[in-house]
C-alpha cells in the first residue's frame, strides 16, 4: 500500500494513505530502508503486520535489496 508522510515526532511518522487513514509508523518500521529522515509529502510504501500496524516503510528502490524495475 501507498502511504504519504503526513508528520513526524519523537514516537515516530504519521501516515495517510490514500484512503484518508492515518496510520503510526514506528522507527523500527524503517529498519532496513536505508532512509535517514522522512519529510512531510514524501510518498512511501507500507506494509502492515498482523496486529493491523505498519510493519515496514520504504521508497521502493531504496536500501539494501531493493531494484527499480
Amino acid at each position: 500500500m501507498q502511504a504519504t508522510v503526513f508528520s513526524n515526532d519523537a514516537d515516530g511518522v504519521v501516515l495517510v494513505t490514500d484512503t484518508g487513514r492515518r496510520l503510526r509508523a514506528p522507527f523500527s518500521a524503517f529498519a532496513g530502508s536505508g532512509l535517514i529522515h522522512v519529510r512531510p509529502g514524501q510518498r512511501l510504501s507500507v506494509e502492515l503486520g498482523a496486529d493491523d500496524q505498519v510493519s515496514r516503510a520504504r521508497v521502493v528502490g531504496i536500501g539494501e535489496g531493493e531494484r527499480i524495475d
